[in-house]
């Protein structure tokens, strides 16, 4: 960051610079043709539409500004410090052309003070002269005074154009007329009138509202921004606001709806000395609102300059450079000259001015969202003095982009591509900052704990007839074979959740702790390279009964309770299989469904399918079994596969089963289809194991249910004898599932 500006001004230049643009040339050119076509109250709600955008945004600009310095660059800084740089940046620039085209805005408006000069030559010498006859001097004029003198000449001029719009507004409010008179005007007699027209008319009053923002551009030459910024900027948002509605009342008690849409100086009409001090006011507004963009517009510039946004190393030191007595940002007031210079030659800007008004509407519920954000996710480092609501913040982010559509949909559209290109290019040559990514990933933290919360005292972190798997495994072999993790992936991808726990033995130490972080980035790493959504960490424990006993009383990360254990072992050596088998009981005790994952060498083949086995004795594994094997195959890598079930049952069993299944098929309970089941008479000379042997030797995932006490009868010897197939999972529910 350049070197900042030691101008230290207080808070009047900030209300002054807000102020005098809030009460522009907007306020003195189409208050009244707004007054005349919608009436008074449909002009009272186009003012509580707009404010319910500036109050917003200007109670977010306070809070945002009372938590840290508010360097250079004041909106863009706020952002861009909030964001990350590269959103910053493509929201300062759209704001910085706003910025100066607004200049060339003022300044064209600033030519109709002069209408009385127009329509002299046109009348009595029969010249029209363009208006660029006073807009282009008056321009090369403000930018002498700019670039020779700077912002300190800036304030002090803006004081006294200050002084000379409040005295024509008191003006204003003395005059009277004889529509007045006659009239009897009150807010009973008031209307609201040619409702259609109403959006129409809001986008032609809105920029009158972009001006609370105005003096946050000073943030850079301010003694005390925390202070002057929140003070001076609701204070000019509501000292503007309580004006309007005095002047939509006086104009509407003053003159008749017909002079006040033919007529758009129809204030000199009704002022106290209205021929001249209206055009003078309209000039003084104009002139003042024009000097704070131009003041505003360079020190965003300069800021995005001096954060590098630009793709050349030479223009980001170029705009950068400030001026060594002052200050001043000289260079990128030049360029704010020029563009705003090219402007006013064209001499009507009322097409830039409504995707003008696109940008700060990007622009303000963009810190409206920032404040909405950082009510829930921002870090204990966010402490700001002053505190908006979140909900005043979120209507004003709502609001913003709703009325973006409602005032020019295609400009609206085209602001939103611009914008998303210009991102792109930055991020790309940018990728290496950081974005907006913490402030989300704190409000995702909130809004996560804070459902967790809401599920655990709801009581329906456990319903039956709901029920999914959310599952969890620990392994010490992540590094030798994927296989569990390849399971919990399948079960993740679209019904489940999945933690998957790599073990490091040992006691707790730094030593561990250490290893643990360095294991961790690597599985991670290991296992993005692929889509996932298992939520993967480490544990440290003495002993696998420790690691179990320590991972099944983990909450699950989905907010509700991990409901399946799963185990893995090596197929070929069966080693671990003993340690499986010995915590079987731990495990069970917590009434958790069992998994144990027979992982073989063999690669799986996802064509040949998924091939699951229901014996008599399976009553209480068989839904969960079928649900596992749907659930399985709903991830990509088995889209070209198979479920084929195979039910091995005694002869007199025959009919019945077969009359269950006709109806969970035709119930849709069942997510196959009747070829896919295959029944077995079970035959006393021919042990299951050798069917299951015969039939599903190429199958890719072979699912086995046992019982518990099969396992305590029979132990290891339960689990071999599978030589013929690939991998298994051997599955034990620890009850009945319900298939709806």
């Amino acid at each position: 960051m350049a070197e900042r500006n030691k101008n230290g001004f207080g808070t009047a230049p900030v209300f002054f610079t807000a102020i005098s643009t809030i009460l522009g040339a907007i306020l003195f050119l189409r208050f009244g043709f707004a007054v005349g076509t919608l009436g008074f109250w449909g002009v009272v709600l186009i003012i509580l539409l707009g404010h319910m955008v500036t109050i917003p945004t200007a109670l977010a600009i306070s809070e945002i500004a009372t938590n840290k310095r508010v360097e250079g660059g004041g909106e863009y800084f706020i952002i861009s410090r909030s964001f990350g740089m590269n959103i910053g940046a493509t929201i300062g620039l759209a704001l910085f052309m706003s910025q100066a085209i607004s200049v060339a805005f003022y300044v064209i408006a600033f030519t109709e003070a002069f209408e009385f000069l127009f329509n002299y030559f046109a009348d009595n010498m029969g010249i029209a002269l363009p208006r660029q006859v006073i807009s282009i001097p008056a321009m090369l004029l403000l930018a002498y005074l700019i670039l020779t003198r700077g912002a300190g000449m800036g304030v002090k001029t803006l004081y006294i154009v200050v002084a000379i719009l409040a005295f024509s507004l008191v003006m204003f409010f003395l005059g009277k007329t004889d529509h007045a008179v006659t009239s009897g005007f009150g807010l009973s007699e008031a209307s609201f009138r040619n409702r259609s027209d109403f959006f129409m008319v809001f986008a032609i009053v809105f920029p009158a509202f972009t001006g609370i923002t105005a003096g946050v551009g000073l943030s850079g030459d301010l003694k005390n921004p925390s202070k002057s910024i929140p003070l001076g900027t609701t204070a000019a948002t509501f000292a503007g606001m309580i004006v309007y509605f005095f002047i939509i009342y006086k104009l509407a008690h003053s003159a008749s709806p017909e002079d006040l849409t033919g007529n758009q100086l129809v204030m000199a009409n009704i002022a106290l000395g209205g021929a001249i001090v209206v055009p003078l006011g309209l000039a003084a507004s104009t002139i003042s609102s024009a000097i704070g963009s131009v003041m505003v517009a360079p020190r965003t510039l300069q800021a995005l300059a001096a954060d590098r946004s630009f793709p050349s190393t030479r223009i980001n030191y170029w705009l950068s450079r400030i001026r060594k007595g002052d200050g001043e940002p000289v260079n990128a007031s030049l360029v704010t000259i020029i563009i705003a210079l090219i402007f006013v030659a064209m001499g009507n800007v009322n097409a830039v001015a409504e995707i003008i008004s696109m940008f700060f509407m990007v622009t303000y519920g963009s810190l409206c969202l920032i404040s909405f954000l950082n009510h829930f996710g921002a870090s204990p480092s966010y402490r700001p003095s002053f505190r908006s609501r979140w909900y005043f913040s979120l209507t004003g982010f709502i609001v913003s982009i709703w009325v973006m559509f409602k005032i020019n949909t295609p400009y609206a559209l085209a602001a939103i591509v611009l914008m998303t290109l210009i991102y792109l290019y930055i991020d790309y040559y940018h990728s290496h900052r950081k974005g907006m990514e913490a402030l989300f990933a704190n409000s995702i933290f909130q809004l996560n704990r804070n459902l967790q919360i809401y599920l655990q005292k709801s009581k329906h972190t456990k319903v039956d007839k709901e029920w999914r798997p959310s599952a969890i495994c620990i392994s010490k072999n992540s590094f030798e074979r994927d296989t569990a993790f390849q399971l919990l992936n399948w079960i993740s991808y679209k019904y489940g959740f999945g933690t998957y726990l790599h073990r490091i033995e040992g006691y707790y130490s730094k030593t561990t702790f250490q290893q643990a972080r360095e294991e961790l980035a690597k599985l991670i790493s290991r296992f993005d390279r692929i889509e996932n959504h298992v939520y993967v960490d480490t544990i440290i424990s003495p002993s696998y009964t420790s690691a179990i006993a320590q991972a099944i009383q983990l909450p699950g990360i989905s907010g509700m309770e991990n409901n399946i254990v799963i185990f893995e072992y090596d197929k070929e050596n069966s080693v671990e299989l003993e340690a499986i088998i010995d915590n079987f009981s731990l495990v069970n005790a917590g009434c958790f469904d069992i998994c144990i994952l027979a992982s073989s060498h063999r690669k799986i083949l996802y064509k040949n399918g998924i091939h699951v086995w229901i014996k008599s004795t399976d009553a209480t594994n068989g839904n969960l079994m079928i649900l596992l094997s749907y659930i399985i195959s709903g991830h990509p890598e088995w889209r070209k596969s198979h479920i084929k079930i195979f039910e091995i049952c005694r002869t007199d069993e025959l009919e019945q089963l077969k009359e269950n299944n006709r109806k969970l098929i035709e119930e849709g309970r069942i997510p196959i289809s009747e070829k896919n089941i295959e029944i077995i008479i079970e035959e006393s000379d021919i042990s299951p194991k050798h069917r299951i042997n015969e039939y599903s030797s190429e199958a890719a995932l072979t699912i086995i249910g046992f019982r518990e006490e099969s396992l305590k009868h029979e132990g290891i010897s339960l689990f071999d004898g599978y030589g013929n197939l690939g991998t298994i999972l051997f599955i034990n529910s620890h009850n009945d599932k319900i298939i709806e």
